[in-house]
């Protein structure tokens, strides 16, 4: 019952309409009796939702004796900011590490996590029991690693044998013909099929000790 129902009620029972004390506590226990006042009543996550809110609040009043309050305030600002950084150099730095080393690995659409050297050696190794495809294919890796590892042309996955040839070209521009010779002689033997030969692997051999030997004139990445 409503407090204006209640009113009626009372205008048309012909009751008293100033009670003495019981009548009185009577008629207010009926009334809060009412699920309207129930349905009222902050929730347990109201008064939840207003104490974090008054928190905050207080935490930026400035009225505080001594100026603490406004001080708090800028050291939780200050260690939100400190939370932040962390988190990108925790979560940041890994992800760029990831992409630098899977451009490391990737040598024209395969994975190889041998070093220049090791691909060198490799390569010498077919060479010497005459398998010149395989020493062609492996001398050129070791070309392509080789600059990678000095930090001059970085290779991205999906770069072709001839943009890297052109890039390093760039930076290497006194063997740039010789490069793009050593592109080919691994292109027709990775992908076209055709037999190689001690010609051609002397040809990416000594394109590879050449680069060895110079020093690079600018930086260049090579297009995906």
């Amino acid at each position: 019952m409503t407090p204006i129902t209640l009113w009626q009620t009372l205008q048309a029972s012909g009751a008293p309409l100033i009670p003495d004390g019981d009548e009185g506590r009577r008629w207010a226990e009926r009334e809060l009796a009412d699920p309207v006042y129930d349905e009222a009543r902050p929730t347990a996550f109201d008064r939840f939702a207003q104490a974090v809110g008054e928190w905050f609040a207080n935490l930026f009043q400035v009225d505080v004796p001594g100026g603490v309050g406004a001080t708090f305030a800028l050291v939780a600002a200050g260690i939100v900011i400190v939370v932040i950084v962390a988190a990108f150099l925790i979560w940041g730095v890994p992800r760029r590490s990831r992409r630098a080393h899977a451009r490391t690995l990737a040598l024209f659409d395969e994975d190889d996590a041998r070093s220049a050297a090791q691909l060198r050696a490799d390569a010498a190794d077919a060479a010497a029991r005459e398998r010149w495809d395989e020493a062609i294919v492996l001398r050129f890796r070791a070309l392509a690693r080789g600059v990678v590892e000095r930090g001059v042309v970085s290779t991205p996955p999906g770069a072709t044998v001839h943009a890297f040839a052109r890039a390093a070209g760039r930076v290497f521009p006194a063997c740039a013909g010789d490069l793009e010779r050593s592109a080919t002689a691994f292109d027709d033997v990775r992908y076209l099929r055709r037999p190689g030969t001690e010609e051609l692997y002397r040809v990416v051999a000594d394109t590879d000790a050449a680069i060895e030997r110079t020093r690079p004139s600018v930086l260049a990445e090579v297009p995906g």
